[in-house]
């Protein structure tokens, strides 16, 4: 009967069992993973240790969030300019509606789209023909933290967090858009507009890589784009940009002239300092190869290796072009067009760069016009790696042919490995200085906390102050004490919301904020004393907060 029954049993095929076994993640995926995870969590924990330092301007994109939330209004641009789209406004207004105006919630949408940035590349490298272990080495490069590279990364401060992850789904889907079936390709035209539309609308850095990559569909896909797809395209396109001409057409604003007057047109610095610090101090600077605020000299040797890995990969890529050119468009073939037009982005943000006087006037803070550097990052590195592969595969060296053509693939190879070293290590030394410098960006941020406690025990509601005292303050009290900008002499300094002013115009016993041992205190401690109409001064951690004599 026992041999009944298991004659009636049907053996599954092995093929169907070995299905069922869990698939492992390749060494160089999971390695990838983990590393992801740790840059991460490296971010997160730098978060909560208040790293990096806010200030006013991201407290301006905080207030828009907090108005947003509140259904208060919907701004399209940062408070006080007719540029710079308020995304990250809107992407923050859900958390702050929940949890209350905080700088961690504010940037935890950042957080997210540098996460989002990271796994992008990844898959930008394996669509662009890279292997998993040079994918792997594309994301222990970006998983680096310098001084630099966070605050583009987290700071909610306009245009920067968003301008990577945007700039690799561009290029992703450009890869996509050239090697897919026509029936198959409507919706990434209509991402692809999106995208860039809402790019340019939020922060016009971007636009060469939207042009390279924008030209290479043009040249390949001129056919599809006299129809339907063109139609989508530019529908997309409109969509994206439609905050930004809507208002314009609104107000008659010209957002372009807005972000020229913002590059300093109106402030001269010389050639020579605008090369310097475009060339030599931005380079390393946007990849973070540098100590906080300043560049050693040693730092600066990506300086002169950046612009000849990226002629040696552009010549790689043009070189593989020529060679495929005329046959069917293969994988390839579209990898390298692609690696070209990004390396075609990135030496237009650079070039933007190097000529505006902001290279020149202050070089140190404003190299985080070339944050969108980090999007090239897989074509960047394309020949270094090309040059290390080899040293893997002895039989690979062998084949070179000749005693002299293999010796010279080991050198090549070694002076890569030299340099990807050098990467690695530079950002590595510097991503330590961010955490060592963390605990005293996390005591000001203390002292900042102490300074909203008194003033709320005080019942001080109305406030004047420094410009990066006001709106940091504001925001950090949910509008429950407003404040008005004055310079050191005490006149009425640069208000993002004017409405501010306005009350605390009105109230006869607004007080005053300032940093101990700053010029405005020193001008204020002149108003102490005993007569009528002095002030009497509340210290309170490292703060100076002055009152008005009743």
């Amino acid at each position: 009967m026992i041999t009944g029954m298991t004659a009636g049993v049907r053996e599954e095929p092995r093929e169907t069992v070995r299905s069922r076994t869990p698939r492992r993640l390749p060494l160089p995926t999971l390695l990838a993973v983990l590393v992801g995870f740790a840059a991460v969590g490296y971010r997160l924990a730098l978060l909560f240790a208040d790293v990096p330092p806010t200030n006013s301007d991201e407290a301006t994109m905080g207030l828009a969030a907090l108005h947003i939330a509140r259904g208060d209004g919907f701004p399209v641009w940062f408070y006080g300019q007719a540029y710079m789209g308020t995304l990250e406004a809107y992407l923050a207004a859900p958390l702050i509606a929940l949890a209350g105006p905080s700088v961690l919630v504010l940037r935890l949408p950042t957080l997210a789209l540098y996460a989002l940035f990271l796994l992008l590349s990844w898959r930008l490298t394996r669509r662009l023909g890279g292997d998993r272990w040079y994918a792997l080495l594309v994301v222990a490069v970006l998983a680096l933290g310098a001084d630099r590279v966070v605050k583009n990364q987290l700071i909610a401060g306009g245009g920067y967090p968003e301008l990577n992850p945007a700039g690799a789904a561009l290029a992703l889907l450009t890869v996509g858009l050239c090697v897919t079936e026509a029936g198959a390709r409507l919706p990434r035209w209509a991402a692809w507009g999106l995208i860039a539309g809402v790019l340019l609308w939020v922060d016009p850095l971007i636009l060469p890589y939207v042009l390279t990559l924008g030209a290479l569909l043009v040249a390949w896909r001129w056919r599809e784009l006299a129809g339907r797809a063109g139609v989508v395209l530019a529908g997309a396109l409109l969509l994206g940009t439609a905050p930004m001409l809507v208002d314009s057409l609104r107000h008659g604003r010209n957002p372009v002239a807005a972000v020229l007057a913002a590059g300093g047109t109106g402030a001269s610095a010389d050639w020579a300092d605008r090369l310097y610090g475009g060339l030599v101090l931005g380079p390393p600077l946007a990849m973070g190869f540098c100590s906080p605020g300043r560049c050693a000299t040693w730092q600066l040797w990506w300086a002169f290796a950046f612009p000849l890995l990226l002629l040696l990969a552009a010549f790689t890529a043009w070189h593989t072009l020529r060679r495929t050119w005329g046959g069917p468009r293969s994988v390839e073939r579209v990898s390298a067009g692609v690696r070209l037009a990004l390396l075609g982005g990135a030496a237009g943000v650079l070039a933007a760069y190097a000529v505006s006087n902001a290279a020149g006037r202050t070089p140190i803070e404003s190299s985080r016009y070339l944050s969108c550097l980090a999007v090239a990052v897989p074509a960047l590195l394309w020949p270094l790696w090309q040059a290390v592969r080899p040293l893997a595969e002895v039989e690979s060296i062998k084949a070179a042919g000749e005693r002299a053509a293999g010796a010279r693939a080991r050198v090549a190879g070694v002076g890569a490995v030299a340099v990807l070293a050098g990467v690695l290590g530079t950002g590595a030394a510097t991503t330590v200085e961010v955490i060592r410098a963390a605990p005293a960006v996390h005591a000001e941020a203390d002292r900042h906390r102490s300074l909203v406690d008194t003033l709320r025990a005080l019942g001080v509601r109305h406030v004047r102050g420094g410009y990066w005292t006001c709106n940091r303050l504001t925001y950090a009290t949910g509008e429950n004490v407003l404040c008005a900008v004055v310079e050191d002499d005490l006149r009425p300094g640069f208000d993002r919301l004017p409405a501010y002013r306005r009350e605390v115009a009105a109230d006869p016993d607004a007080a005053w904020v300032a940093l101990a041992g700053s010029p405005l205190a020193a001008r204020l401690d002149a108003r102490l004393g005993p007569e009528p109409g002095a002030l009497d001064v509340v210290t309170v951690a490292g703060w100076r907060i002055y009152l008005p004599r009743r």
